[in-house]
């Protein structure tokens, strides 16, 4: 089943739902889901998706703007990233359920970009906001035509924790000041608190604004578990109306949304200038990045509840479209929504129609009552964004990772730190290098084994596992775990000839379990040579053992299969003890 057929049964039990790649469906299948789920569509789902889009909209709403003012960009911007590219994700998207627009795990990307370049310019703000999505909306597609869905999985889950964590505590930092009532220049998260701070002991705050944030907090939060509640809804409404009839905006200074302009987002290319490319392609691709790992994983989480397959690829694609989609109708980066998505699915959503409900009775808003919120307080708005961040915060898995995998933690702690300090663009850049590092490394040092006969149990083993186990004279079982590629083929060659040299009886064969061993680059196979002739001077065979073809055939393209010649390798280790046996001298057998 492909992510484009009818929403299928339950699979029976035992088994599990057919995989079947895009690259089966014909081209515009392929690039359209939606219009091949709209051929398979089912009158019976319309009422669901109409009410859940409904319901939906009650979210999209405050969400947009909240995310939209936690990104540098006005309040308006954010309804205008939700509409035009929930349409384009229902057109180009592989999910039926997914929900996309302004979120708060891309925020403080955005900000780093926006806040120092555009100078407090509102129009400059959303164009530099605007490129970005372009240019996020473009690396998700190229990626995905590359079929490069699979590269968020190159970050550990720690690190990703880490990640995220750092991007929380950032929103969270930037949007204290809403919540006490004053503004601050921002510096970076570290000196922000430290400014922070500074103004709430210097009489700086607005204890009125204060209220009315934390009052919404406190609803959004002890209402966050009931997914029947729109709590975020019943918090910023309550704001909106209390501030209204109180008037509190004028008699208390708490600082209000204002009027929205009335009329739906037009086409527009975003122009910068051209000291701006750089920090714009840098935090582009940063928010491809983080976008397309959120949505990812949260598209895999509900396809398995429908029991449908998302290609990565597609959706990846999809992601980008949509990006691009905002990016040219005045809007600015977006994700998918791992608390609107919920929202969708518990009001009954079946497909991509839910998505399209939502946006139009968003674009309907501004159209027919661009004034109804113009009394939402800023202070409710920086709330939402709050409480969204809290949400991104990762303990108990890391509370776990503790007890089992202490390094790991502590580099999901180093992650998160490097976040908080440097900020988010740097902090992705910090959190591919530590994910790189920490490949390297694992790769670079890997565990390898002499191997002996154990009394009682059948084949081979660890002799540092089992230190009883008895070796056979003048020979020298030798296992890799790891592929050989440049940065370990030394440390391979220093410790086969350590084996080499602590073997208590003179060596005659050395062999290689090269079972482990998935791959072979040139500069190790260059090493391999070079083994086999300080090996074979000191009178010893290099043999391999129960190697991979296709890895074997990476030695004959280099050479180094003639070089051993082809008597020099064994289907199973028991083949090349059995070989040795039969040329040793009797006195070693």
């Amino acid at each position: 089943m492909s992510q484009t057929d009818p929403l299928p049964p339950a699979p029976e039990p035992g088994r599990i739902a057919h995989r079947q790649s895009s690259d089966s469906q014909p081209g515009w299948a392929r690039w359209l889901p939606g219009l091949q789920t709209l051929r398979h569509y089912q009158l019976a789902w319309l009422r669901h998706d109409i009410v859940a889009g409904l319901v939906l909209t009650t979210m999209l709403v405050p969400v947009g703007i909240a995310y939209a003012v936690a990104s540098g960009v006005p309040g308006i911007y954010g309804l205008y990233a939700t509409i035009i590219p929930l349409l384009a994700y229902a057109l180009f998207g592989p999910s039926r359920i997914l929900v996309l627009g302004p979120d708060s795990s891309l925020a403080a990307v955005i900000l780093a970009v926006v806040l120092p370049l555009s100078g407090g310019d509102p129009q400059r703000a959303i164009a530099l906001a605007g490129m970005m999505a372009l240019v996020s909306g473009t690396v998700c597609i190229l990626a995905g035509i590359a079929r490069l869905g699979f590269i968020t999985e190159l970050l550990s889950k720690p690190i990703r924790y880490g990640y995220m964590n750092g991007i929380a505590v950032t929103v969270l930092i930037s949007q204290l000041p809403k919540l006490f009532g004053f503004s601050i220049d921002s510096d970076g998260p570290l000196r922000n608190l430290w400014s922070i701070t500074s103004g709430v002991l210097d009489g700086r705050s607005n204890w009125t604004t204060f209220a009315v944030g934390a009052a919404t907090l406190a609803v959004i939060l002890l209402l966050k578990g009931n997914k029947r509640v729109p709590g975020i809804l019943i918090a910023v409404a309550g704001a909106t109306i209390a501030v209204g009839l109180l008037d509190l905006g004028a008699r208390a200074g708490v600082a209000v949304l204002g009027s929205l302009p009335q009329g739906l987002p037009a086409f527009a290319l975003p122009w910068i200038t051209r000291d701006d490319i750089v920090p714009v392609l840098i935090g582009g691709c940063a928010v491809a990045l983080v976008s397309f790992a959120d949505t990812s994983v949260l598209s895999r989480v509900y396809a398995a509840r429908t029991r449908t397959y998302v290609d990565p690829n597609q959706e990846m694609a999809g992601l980008g479209f949509a990006n691009l989609a905002a990016g040219f109708f005045q809007g600015f980066p977006i994700s998918s929504s791992s608390s609107r998505t919920p929202v969708a699915e518990a009001a009954g959503a079946k497909t991509q129609l839910t998505g399209v409900v939502g946006a139009l009775a968003v674009a309907g808003l501004l159209m027919v009552a661009p004034n109804l919120l113009q009394d939402l307080p800023s202070s409710a708005l920086a709330a939402v964004v709050i409480a969204s961040a809290i949400g991104l915060i990762e303990v108990s898995d890391l509370r776990r990772i503790y007890r089992i995998q202490r390094w790991e933690f502590w580099l999901s702690i180093v992650c998160t730190i490097g976040v908080a300090v440097l900020g988010a663009i740097e902090g992705i850049g910090l959190a591919i290098v530590i994910a790189i590092i920490e490949f390297l490394w694992d790769a670079w040092r890997p565990y390898s084994a002499v191997l002996g006969q154990a009394a009682g149990v059948k084949g081979y083993h660890d002799i540092q596992r089992y230190p009883d186990a008895s070796l056979i004279p003048g020979l020298v079982l030798f296992r890799w775990d790891a592929p050989l590629f440049f940065a370990n083929g030394e440390l391979f060659n220093d410790r086969v000839l350590e084996a080499v040299a602590a073997s208590p009886t003179p060596v005659r064969w050395l062999v290689v379990a090269a079972e482990p061993v998935t791959s072979v680059d040139v500069t190790s196979a260059d090493m391999l040579a070079e083994l086999h002739e300080t090996l074979q001077a000191a009178g010893i065979t290099l043999c391999m053992a129960e190697m991979k073809d296709p890895v074997k055939d990476k030695l004959k393209r280099f050479g180094l299969f003639d070089r051993l010649g082809e008597t020099a390798f064994f289907a199973t280790i028991d083949d090349a003890v059995d070989s040795y046996l039969a040329l040793a001298p009797l006195d070693q057998r």
